[in-house]
């Protein structure tokens, strides 16, 4: 897979969001409420959260530029995305695809999500008996996965990574060198990179940069490539090392 994030992609993806909102006649400085069990072509805003009500159906896309986006449980939505903000979706949520630049994202427990879940800096945490068809990826910021499966690759830059309770990743884990300037890279926090019990890397784990690898003993993963092997793992039992 090519870079998760590239500056040209979140360019353009910004761009068209700021141009959107505005022509959707969104709300510019408040916040917009689905009600529980309603049915929504889609809401967006500029300065202002997004709330969607429990088992209501969106069939449009949540957008915002400056503001969160909260989904409660049993909803069906389609896209959502903001730029400075975070995504929050409780159990039982559907979803096409999840995305943020400065925002964390949370999906609770058995969500699915139909494409990918992106952020630039943020922190990502998908729970137990949660799908995800596509890709997780950012820059900065820690991913939990928690009893999820991902069907494509995992990615990230600078942040932490855990996979627990029987994760299983159908793609690649990937972590990527930083790109720019390099000054002081030597003195540079390692990322860490924990493949907890039972959880399972069907593909390469590709490490374009030195990292802490801890594998557990009962955990399933293939080739290790890039600065360093499997050989470089530190192996434990237990829940975590």
């Amino acid at each position: 897979m090519a870079k998760f994030v590239t500056k040209t992609a979140f360019t353009v993806g910004l761009l068209v969001l700021l141009m959107a909102v505005p022509a959707m006649a969104a709300s510019i400085n408040k916040s917009v409420k689905i009600g529980a069990g309603e049915e929504s072509d889609g809401a967006s805003s500029i300065n202002g959260s997004i709330s969607v009500g429990d088992n209501a159906i969106v069939t449009g896309n949540l957008k915002t530029v400056n503001g969160s986006i909260r989904v409660d449980a049993g909803a069906s939505i389609e896209k959502a995305s903001t730029v400075n903000g975070g995504l929050r979706l409780s159990d039982d949520v559907k979803a096409e695809s999840l995305s943020t630049v400065n925002g964390s994202i949370n999906v609770g427990e058995n969500g699915a999500i139909d494409g990918e879940i992106s952020a630039v800096n943020g922190r990502i945490s998908v729970g137990n008996g949660s799908t995800v068809s596509d890709s997780v990826g950012n820059v900065n910021g820690q991913i939990e996965l928690a009893g999820a499966q991902v069907g494509g690759d995992l990615t990230t830059v600078n942040g932490d990574i855990e996979l627990s309770e029987g994760t299983v990743i159908k793609g690649d884990l990937v972590v990527e060198e930083p790109s720019g300037w390099k000054w002081g890279k030597e003195k540079s926090r390692k990322p860490r990179i924990v493949i907890g019990p039972g959880s399972r890397v069907e593909g390469t784990i590709r490490l374009e940069r030195e990292v802490e690898l801890f594998i557990s003993e009962s955990a399933e993963v293939g080739e290790v490539t890039g600065e360093m092997s499997l050989d470089d793992a530190v192996r434990f039992s237990g829940e975590s090392p």
